[in-house]
């Protein structure tokens, strides 16, 4: 809250559109997602975006094709809301570096925040270490992007290979690492946040997870007081929070997978329960403040 008890502006530091026929997203042919099959544009997203109070978001890449970056920056660009893109690059070609130069010389190329692909579709769980990927994930840091990393819990310790071995590099761990039926303090996925987390370039979003927070709902999101938080979130978000840190946190919906079972305002009504513990200045960083750093929101001129 601010001062005058009003809630803080919040930035949605995850959410993706599409446009079914612009582009097939294969990964909605996936049991459970009919609900997703259909388009999901930034008009969909900006009523329920303003009633949350959220002031910026940024959008993210569902695609491994080289054409939806550059869609998602024009969307930038022509969008007030938007205030950085997450977008896609080939990350074990030897172009990387040209290919970000291209994104960056295209209309809006300037929102361009950070790269991610999607290491969840990879049969080698350790691809995030290979050698070809690494010299990408170099080639990312010094065009002064982060990468966000989305992956399964056995793709973790990769991840903090990746990180160790590219202390230039900011990476962002997606959805607190997907932790769905790992131990929440003791087991594999606990083991390997810990370790991704001792290393200072890394931060954590608490995405995803929020969809599946409320064991009641309806009515906590106009009274978070009658809201019951599912238990097992609720530990792996302070496993996360003791590893990371309340200022290497930041907030994102995951619209609109999140809806497959929670509205926008009840994802973020999780979150604030969640995070009702921690101090002002915490919750700011949470909300916002992390994002606007890691990504570099505020050069864009747009929050």
């Amino acid at each position: 809250m601010n001062a005058d008890g009003a809630p803080r502006p919040v930035i949605d530091a995850h959410h993706h559109v599409w446009d079914l026929s612009v582009r097939a997203q294969p990964w909605l042919d996936q049991d459970g997602l009919g609900a997703l099959r259909r388009n999901f544009t930034m008009a969909d997203l900006e009523p329920e975006a303003a009633a949350a109070g959220v002031t910026a978001t940024v959008v993210v890449q569902t695609v491994t094709e080289p054409d939806e970056t550059p869609d998602l920056l024009a969307l930038a660009a022509g969008h007030h809301l938007v205030a950085g893109v997450i977008g896609w690059v080939d990350l074990a070609s030897p172009g990387v570096a040209d290919a970000i130069s291209a994104l960056r010389d295209r209309p809006g190329g300037h929102y361009l925040a950070g790269i991610r692909h999607p290491v969840l579709v990879e049969g080698d769980a350790g691809w995030l270490a290979r050698p070809e990927v690494l010299r990408g994930l170099a080639a990312v840091a010094e065009a002064g992007l982060a990468y966000d990393v989305v992956c399964t819990p056995p793709q973790l310790p990769a991840a903090v290979t990746a990180a160790a071995a590219l202390p230039q590099l900011t990476l962002v761990l997606d959805h607190l690492g997907n932790p769905e039926g790992d131990d929440p303090e003791g087991g594999p996925w606990a083991d390997a946040v810990r370790a991704l987390a001792a290393l200072p370039n890394t931060v954590c979003k608490l995405s995803g997870v929020l969809s599946e927070a409320f064991l009641v709902r309806g009515a906590a999101a106009a009274d978070p007081g009658r809201g019951a938080l599912d238990p097992l979130v609720r530990r792996y978000f302070d496993t996360s929070l003791r590893a990371f840190g309340p200022h290497r946190l930041m907030y994102g919906s995951d619209w609109p997978p999140c809806t497959l079972t929670s509205s926008y305002a009840d994802v973020l009504t999780a979150a604030r329960m969640l995070t009702r513990g921690l101090s002002a200045a915490e919750q700011a960083a949470v909300f916002g403040a992390t994002a606007r750093r890691v990504y570099g929101l505020g050069r864009t001129g747009s929050i």
